[in-house]
């Protein structure tokens, strides 16, 4: 069998959280706007979560918007202590599907400020800067997020779809503790990320763990599906796990039945030779 992976990982030194997380962006409506069609089922999938071990979740002021942080808090304060809640600002919402970006300054207090009262918190764990806007100085985001840390709004500091430079320099202004870029077994391109957050022991949260859409590499990973009797969506989550110890997953639903069908893919032991097969799938190397 492969080596086995850690179960752990500690984000900014002292957060230990489980490596399978969830992801909270689906619980809202179509397009990621309103409120989600069945509201008890999003409630009892944040519970299960709990129930199951999860104790970090993602989310975002974006989400609904606003609706993933209050159906958290709904669901879950007051929390448990182990806890780690992740969220996000620097996007703005226009309607379904639409994500349009704002990181000056203003637009990220307003956003930090609805974060920790909808999330009904003193100080976010993990406050991650959505996008870098290319309509404002990346340095001006950057400050504001280490003043809010100096105020002790936010603990610790992430930052999303960044290339290694862009960490380098807000790793000037703050320590960077995680990296939430798209990536999965069939989307490398930002491999080079990866390795420099492996060597920085930066949290590497991938996003879009699967391109449902490539059906090459979904024949190839439906064959190491049927070998280990389980389904694709938790081959491509095993991988992740298996290829680096620094992988936090957030892989979201809204159906208690596929949250716990996600959380199995943990479990899941890959040959090396499954591993093997997996790491030659991506174009993007």
């Amino acid at each position: 069998m492969s080596t086995p992976f850690n179960k752990t990982f500690t984000i900014g030194k002292d957060l230990t959280v489980n490596r399978m997380g969830y992801g909270a962006m689906r619980i809202t409506g179509k397009g990621i706007w309103g409120p989600p069609a069945d509201k008890d089922e999003a409630i009892r999938v944040l519970k299960r979560s709990i129930d199951l071990g999860i104790n970090f979740i993602d989310t975002a002021d974006s989400y609904g918007p606003h609706i993933s942080e209050e159906l958290i808090a709904e669901a879950l304060h007051p929390y448990p202590t182990d806890l780690v809640i992740g969220t996000k600002g620097g996007l703005l919402r226009t309607g379904p599907d639409q994500w349009p970006v704002d990181a000056s300054p203003k637009h990220l207090q307003e956003a930090l400020e609805g974060s920790l009262k909808r999330l009904k918190l003193e100080q976010i764990d993990l406050y991650q800067l959505h996008r870098i806007d290319p309509k404002v100085p990346a340095e001006a985001s950057f400050e504001f997020l280490k003043k809010a840390q100096e105020q002790g709004k936010v603990k610790h500091i992430g930052l999303s779809e960044v290339n290694v430079a862009e960490i380098k320099k807000a790793q000037e202004f703050f320590d960077v503790v995680s990296v939430q870029n798209m990536y999965s077994v069939d989307n490398r391109k930002w491999e080079q990320v990866l390795k420099y957050t492996e060597e920085q022991n930066i949290a590497f949260i991938p996003w879009f763990p699967l391109n449902a859409g490539n059906v090459a590499v979904q024949e190839k990973l439906q064959l190491i599906a049927r070998k280990q009797g389980v389904t694709v969506h938790q081959i491509a989550l095993t991988w992740l796990l298996h290829h680096s110890n620094n992988i936090l997953l957030i892989p979201g639903t809204s159906k208690v039945k596929h949250l716990e069908e996600n959380v199995k893919a943990a479990d899941i032991e890959l040959t090396d030779e499954d591993m093997e097969t997996m790491n030659k799938l991506s174009a993007t190397l």
